[in-house]
C-alpha cells in the first residue's frame, strides 16, 4: 500500500525529462568521457603534467595495447564473480519494489576486499612485479572502457524482455540513444546475480585500491621505498573503499539502487571511471615525487579525518532513516513530505548544512591531492575533485531532488535554513 492508502501503480510512465543535455549529451558523453579518462592517466604521466599545456594529447593507439590487459581485467571480474556467489557475509534485502517485492543481496564485498589484499600479499612475497602495473594503466583502462561499452549494449538489449515494473522511469523516454545512456533495466539480474549490484562496489572499487598499490609498488621500485605522500595517498583511498565495502548494506537505500537505472552512465563509472580516475594521485606520485613535511603531513590527516567523520556519520544518519524511520536513533528528527509521499531530512546532520555527505566526501578528496600540491602540476586534476566526479555527482543528486519536489527556502526561528517542499515538477 502506498502512502495514501492505495496500492501502487506497477503500470510504466515513459519519462519524458532528460538529464545531462537530453539527447546530445548521451551521444557525447560516451565518446567524451572515455577519452577524458585517457587524457587524464597520460596527463598524469607527463612531463608537465598541466591540464595548460596545449594542444592537449591522448595516448597513441599502440600505448593502449599489452595482450596482458585483457586477461587481468576479465580475470579480475571473474575472480570478483566468484567472491560475490560466495556463502560470506549475510544476506539483506533492498527497499520495497514498485511490484511491492524485495530483492536479496548479499553483503560479502568486504571478504572480497580483504581476498583480494591477501592475494596482492601472496603475489608480492612471490616476486610478482605489482608495480608493472603501471605500466599497464593505458592498456587496461582502454579494455575496461571497451568491457564498459560491450555490457552496456548486453543491458539494452535485454531491458525489452524485463517486465514493465522491473524498468527504470528515468531510463524510457522511447529514445534509444538516451535510454542506452541512463539505463532501461533498473535491477538487471542473471539469476541471483545482481548485475547492477555487483559493478557498484566490486571490481572497479576493489580495483582502484590494487591500482594504488601498484602505484606504491612502483615507487619502490624507483626510490627504494614509498614516499610519505605516497603512503597518505593509499591509506587515505583504502580507509574510504574499506569503509563502503564494510557498510555496503548501505548502497541499497542509494539513488543508483534504487531510482536510476543500470545503462552506460553508471557501467562506464564503476568499471572505468572510479577505477582509473580516483587513483590519479598515485599515478601522479610516480613520475612527479612529492615531499611533504611531517606538519603538513598531520594537517592532511585532520583534515581527512575530518571529513571521514561528516562522510560516514551523515550517511549512517541518512541510511538509518530510509531503511527505518522509527528507529530511536532518527524517530525524532524534524523531516518534511514531498509531493510524491517520501520524506526528506532536515534536521541532524541535515539541519548543518544540505549534503552533509557530499561536504564530508569533497573534503576527503581534497586532502587526497594536497600530498600532491607542492608542485603547480595537475595533481589535483582527480576524479573527484579536478575533473568534477564528486561535483558531478553532487549536482546529478541535486538534479533528482528537484524531480521530486520543488524548494524554497525560509529561515527558520533557530537560525536554519529550512526547506520546504511545494508541488512535484
Amino acid at each position: 500500500m502506498g502512502l495514501d492508502g492505495k496500492a501502487p501503480n506497477h503500470r510504466l510512465r515513459h519519462d519524458t525529462q532528460k538529464e545531462f543535455g537530453g539527447t546530445l549529451g548521451a551521444v557525447c558523453i560516451p565518446i567524451f568521457l572515455p577519452l577524458t579518462v585517457l587524457f587524464l592517466i597520460g596527463l598524469s604521466r607527463s612531463p608537465e603534467a598541466s591540464v595548460l599545456q596545449w594542444p592537449p594529447s591522448l595516448p597513441s593507439y599502440n600505448q593502449l595495447l599489452d595482450p596482458l590487459a585483457p586477461v587481468l581485467l576479465l580475470g579480475w571480474i571473474a575472480l570478483h564473480i566468484l567472491l560475490y556467489h560466495l556463502p560470506l557475509g549475510k544476506v539483506s534485502e533492498g527497499l520495497v519494489l514498485r511490484d511491492g517485492t524485495r530483492l536479496k543481496y548479499p553483503i560479502n564485498g568486504f571478504h572480497g576486499l580483504c581476498v583480494s589484499a591477501a592475494l596482492l600479499i601472496l603475489l608480492m612475497w612471490l616476486g610478482a612485479p605489482l608495480g608493472y602495473l603501471f605500466e599497464l594503466l593505458l592498456p587496461l583502462a582502454a579494455c575496461a572502457i571497451a568491457v564498459s561499452f560491450l555490457l552496456s549494449i548486453y543491458l539494452y538489449i535485454r531491458s525489452f524482455w524485463a517486465p514493465s515494473h522491473a524498468l527504470a522511469l528515468g531510463g524510457n523516454t522511447g529514445n534509444p540513444l538516451y535510454d542506452f545512456f541512463i539505463g532501461r533495466e533498473l535491477n538487471p539480474r542473471i539469476g541471483n546475480f545482481d548485475l547492477k549490484y555487483f559493478c557498484e562496489l566490486r571490481p572497479g572499487l576493489i580495483g582502484w585500491v590494487v591500482i594504488n598499490f601498484g602505484m606504491l609498488m612502483k615507487e619502490v621500485e624507483l626510490r627504494g621505498s614509498p614516499s610519505l605522500a605516497m603512503i597518505l595517498v593509499n591509506s587515505f583511498q583504502l580507509l574510504y573503499v574499506a569503509d563502503a565495502l564494510w557498510n555496503e548494506e548501505a548502497v541499497l537505500t542509494t539513488m543508483d539502487i534504487v531510482h536510476d537505472g543500470f545503462g552506460f552512465m553508471l557501467v562506464f563509472g564503476d568499471l572505468a571511471w572510479v577505477p582509473f580516475t580516483y587513483g590519479l594521485q598515485a599515478a601522479f606520485l610516480v613520475v612527479h615525487p612529492q615531499t611533504v613535511t611531517w606538519l603538513k603531513a598531520v594537517f592532511i590527516l585532520l583534515l581527512n579525518g575530518m571529513g571521514y567523520y561528516i562522510f560516514r556519520k551523515s550517511n549512517s544518519q541518512k541510511n538509518q532513516f530510509r531503511r527505518d524511520p522509527t528507529h530511536p536513533s532518527v524517530a525524532g528528527l524534524e523531516t518534511i513530505a514531498t509531493a510524491t509521499g517520501k520524506r526528506l531530512l532536515v534536521s541532524g546532520w541535515w539541519g548543518f548544512v544540505r549534503h552533509p555527505n557530499y561536504l564530508g566526501d569533497l573534503l576527503m578528496a581534497l586532502a587526497w591531492s594536497l600530498p600532491c600540491a607542492q608542485s603547480n602540476r595537475s595533481s589535483g586534476v582527480h576524479g573527484r575533485t579536478g575533473s568534477g566526479q564528486g561535483q558531478l555527482s553532487v549536482i546529478y543528486q541535486e538534479m533528482q531532488l528537484k524531480k521530486i519536489c520543488l524548494f524554497t527556502k525560509t529561515k527558520g526561528a533557530a537560525g536554519f535554513w529550512v526547506v520546504q517542499a511545494r508541488a512535484g515538477s
